[in-house]
């Protein structure tokens, strides 16, 4: 075996020099104000925020003048590793955080998708094994429950008690792979509550949609037009009242994945306003275009849109997400990224039901939530913040750790350039 390369020692006091910096300058955003300041952090964490300030000397100096000062985004939703049917997306663990750094997001969430039987403590284990060397940025989980008995109960225990995970996502949708029956969900919601772990679900009607799905393939529709005509807005609206109702049985919080439809926006809109503890999230990709693409000529380019629940073919429903975000009524925006390339979506030429389902968006949706909600007059830039940041950290248990600017916060930081 050959030696190892011994490793340079760097000095201490040059260790410590190389970890201090100052930001001048810059129009600090958090979600609930503004203002300009000074920022100077050390070792990753937020020192001192003010003017004027006193430093110890040798720190790297950022004129921030003209940009704004915000905290990292953070992705509540990628895939990263494995998903849909045991395929491995084209963005993995590295590539995909990279892109999630030169958006300006500094966390992403990954969800743990454990096969039907498989131990949840062993998907989490693998996950672990793979993001803790390729990662780039600062990551979390989501775990699957994709099936239910005392031995996945007691495992969702171990992960909220001693693995740190406070967040559990079901699937209402995936007939005979991932669905849960509602006596399923209610002791998931029953026993997350007692857990103080939050529940995340696909909510679209999964029996529904195997049905139509069936239906419209023995009539001859193979194409991707199939997976939006099969997965109706009327299914996704059901499954997303359906999830409150349980939840709130239970007396506990739901957030509601990927929110696809106008009627399903309003049904969270609602429950909202009568009482009911439930957060909805917008996809970057939502907002940016729409289910007409499953019609295109090209099989590849339509292909490449599908994900579940579908994009909509209503050209207002973007604006009208983005509306509801502005105003609060729907609160997160995540990209969902799960890419794969167009050989992988050729698997299901000839048979939409077998197109993996996904896309990108891990490094755009920033700039897309920037652009559709700042840029067009609908929100500030502390609304901007919320969406992108600071809610999801607040949902998740990072905050203030993470989605804000803050002494003693983390020192996830975006110089962003309103002006580009």
């Amino acid at each position: 075996m050959a030696a190892r390369t011994p490793l340079k020692k760097v000095p201490i006091h040059l260790q410590s020099a190389q970890s201090r910096m100052l930001i001048k300058g810059g129009r600090v955003i958090n979600d609930d104000q503004s203002f300009y300041a000074d920022i100077y952090l050390e070792d990753g964490i937020i020192k001192q925020l003010g003017t004027n300030l006193v430093v110890p000397g040798g720190a790297r100096v950022i004129d921030a003048r003209g940009k704004l000062v915000i905290p990292g985004g953070i992705d509540a939703s990628t895939h990263f590793f494995r998903s849909w049917n045991n395929t491995s997306p084209v963005d993995d663990f590295y590539s995909g955080t990279k892109a999630a750094l030169a958006g300006g997001t500094t966390m992403i969430i990954d969800c743990v998708l454990p096969e039907r039987g498989q131990s949840l403590l062993e998907a989490y284990n693998q996950w672990r094994d793979v993001a803790d060397v390729k990662a780039c940025c600062d990551y979390g989980l989501h775990v699957c429950i994709t099936w239910w008995s005392d031995k996945v109960a007691e495992e969702v225990e171990i992960l909220a008690k001693e693995r740190g995970v406070n967040s559990f996502h079901v699937f209402m949708a995936y007939k005979d792979q991932y669905m849960l029956k509602d006596v399923e969900l209610h002791s998931i919601f029953k026993l997350c509550k007692q857990l103080g772990a939050i529940v995340t679900v696909h909510a679209e009607n999964g029996s529904l949609i195997a049905e139509k799905e069936k239906e419209l393939f023995e009539r001859g529709i193979t194409g991707p037009e199939g997976h939006l005509m099969s997965h109706s807005e009327e299914a996704e609206a059901e499954a997303v009242y359906r999830a409150i109702m349980l939840a709130s049985l239970t007396n506990a919080p739901v957030y509601i994945t990927k929110v696809m439809s106008r009627i399903s926006a309003d049904v969270i809109s609602e429950s909202r306003r009568a009482g009911k503890v439930v957060f909805g999230e917008a996809l970057s990709a939502a907002l940016a275009v729409d289910g007409s693409n499953y019609f295109d000529k090209s099989w590849r380019h339509a292909a490449a849109h599908v994900s579940s629940p579908p994009l909509r073919a209503d050209p207002s429903l973007a604006s009208y997400l983005t509306d509801l975000l502005a105003n609060g009524d729907l609160q997160v925006t995540s990209s969902d990224n799960c890419t794969f390339n167009a050989d992988q979506k050729a698997v299901g030429l000839g048979d939409f039901r077998k197109i993996p389902k996904g896309f990108n968006g891990v490094e755009d949706r920033m700039s897309i939530v920037w652009e559709k909600g700042v840029a067009s007059g609908k929100m500030d830039a502390c609304r901007f913040v919320a969406v992108t940041s600071t809610l999801a950290a607040k949902i998740f248990n990072l905050y203030p750790k993470k989605g804000r600017i803050a002494v003693g916060s983390d020192a996830d930081l975006i110089l962003w350039d309103p002006g580009h």
